[in-house]
């Protein structure tokens, strides 16, 4: 579903890592105030696949999802 894409919203969040919408929005604040530290422009409700896919484990390695 999210393959391709530069940036997943909070329901593909929420689909991905089995979890509610809120559960996701609270990931993406997270990881997007990860970013901004670190100097990085965000967009609210959303987060960069591939930091995103960096940042959880999914239990097969994370860059996997990236390289396709």
């Amino acid at each position: 579903m999210a393959e391709g894409k530069r940036f997943l919203s909070a329901a593909e969040v929420a689909q991905i890592m089995e979890c509610s919408t809120s559960r996701a929005y609270e990931i993406i604040r997270k990881l997007n105030a990860e970013l901004e530290e670190k100097d990085y422009i965000t967009i609210h409700g959303k987060i960069n696949a591939k930091y995103f896919y960096e940042r959880i484990y999914d239990g097969e390695g994370a860059a996997h999802e990236c390289t396709q």
